[in-house]
């Protein structure tokens, strides 16, 4: 067994390998899936249906989490294999399904796989807060993050030409496989097993809540998250409208922003690491005031990109800021539970954001829609300035 308690940088390498394989799981759902839904024949409000019903184990983290800290004596590994193996399992019966004559047998088992992906997702998270210290946590969580973004940046584009070049059914072959094999370098780490009695899960997590730091960072989430939300639905349409940019042109925006987030979030890791919480997210979140407000400068398209790939590498910073801080604050006992309850209200806050992204502009144009995005981060530094943060600057020993 393989003791990674000592070693920082097998820690930030088995998590981030860890989120790779959501952002895969993220790509086949929204992209491969809606293209091979469309065509067999299936009409597009069915298709958006059935993605969004497979995205519906993300907002049930915190129940996954609860099973998870329930069973917290048996250790958080079985529970990330365990989620691997059903996610993989999922995977490898969709290609006997034909969607065009067996649609919701061949959804169920799309949404099942995410629910195993979301057991791996929250039982990862509460192995990190387990084994991890104060001053690696932001680097962790940005590996965590840039796993994500570039697993479904990359993925994309390559589960797209799978799917172009042999099938489908192919692509869902070979993203089972990746799992599989993602799930392989856990098997290997030693885990540390000190819980013997099952935790007091509601108890414990209304004590947590009771508490000002875990309030005001359930309520900075969801606020936090909004811009981001907007940013992601209101950008392309503006790409589409206003910028007119032709099929090259859109695909480097679109590969840029999950790429410059991925950069974000390791940049955001080590900044928090080094110089504390409070810097890290006052420079993340102040500085997406500027940035996000900037994007009404620029109309030529390169000029927009940059600006445009400074927002996504924001994000990914705020992102790993942020869930830093929610590791530290976490209770042990109850990691999975927690952590998940309150990361869940910043998809909460995304969901909202691009809920009424296009109402907004209809209401107030492109200009004003970039600049409401940047107000909402106003509220957010209040909030941060509120939040008991103590600033350090230590040198980290890897």
């Amino acid at each position: 067994m393989i003791d990674i308690s000592k070693s920082s940088y097998l820690k930030y390498l088995l998590f981030g390998s860890l989120y790779v394989s959501e952002g895969i799981e993220f790509s086949l759902a929204t992209l491969i899936v809606s293209f091979y839904l469309s065509d067999k024949g299936i009409p597009v409000p069915v298709i958006t249906a059935v993605a969004a019903a497979a995205l519906i184990p993300w907002t049930l983290k915190f129940f996954w989490g609860g099973i998870a800290d329930y069973f917290l004596k048996y250790g958080r590994k079985p529970f990330i294999v365990i989620g691997g193996l059903i996610a993989a399992f999922s995977l490898f019966v969709l290609i006997f399904i034909d969607p065009g004559v067996s649609l919701i047998p061949f959804a169920f088992f799309l949404i099942l796989s995410h629910v195993g992906i979301s057991f791996l997702d929250v039982s990862a998270d509460a192995l990190a807060i387990q084994i991890s210290k104060k001053e690696e946590r932001g680097k962790i969580s940005g590996a965590m993050y840039a796993g994500l973004f570039f697993g479904s940046a990359s993925s994309a584009i390559f589960l797209g030409i799978i799917a172009n070049n042999y099938g489908y059914n192919t692509a869902f072959i070979i993203t089972g496989i990746i799992v599989l094999l993602i799930i392989i370098f856990p098997l290997f780490v030693k885990e540390i097993k000190s819980v013997k009695k099952r935790p007091k899960i509601g108890p414990e997590l209304i004590k947590e809540f009771k508490k000002r730091n875990t309030q005001l960072i359930s309520i900075l989430a969801p606020i936090s998250s909004i811009s981001g939300g907007i940013m992601y639905f209101v950008v392309p349409l503006y790409i589409k409208d206003v910028l007119n940019l032709t099929l090259i042109q859109t695909g480097i925006l679109v590969s840029l922003f999950p790429t410059m987030m991925g950069i974000g979030s390791i940049i955001g890791g080590i900044i928090t690491d080094k110089f504390g919480r409070k810097l890290g997210l006052f420079l993340f979140f102040g500085g997406s005031i500027i940035v996000f407000a900037s994007l009404v400068l620029e109309t030529e398209w390169f000029l927009f990109a940059v600006i445009y790939g400074i927002v996504g590498l924001m994000i990914g910073g705020y992102h790993a800021a942020t869930c830093a801080y929610i590791m530290d604050i976490t209770n042990q006992k109850i990691a999975a539970t927690e952590y998940s309850v309150i990361t869940s209200l910043f998809n909460v806050g995304e969901w909202a954001g691009g809920s009424f992204g296009g109402s907004l502009v209809a209401a107030v144009g492109y200009t004003g829609t970039y600049l409401y995005s940047a107000w909402f981060f106003g509220p957010t530094v209040i909030l941060i300035y509120l939040l008991k943060l103590k600033s350090y600057k230590k040198k980290v020993k890897c």
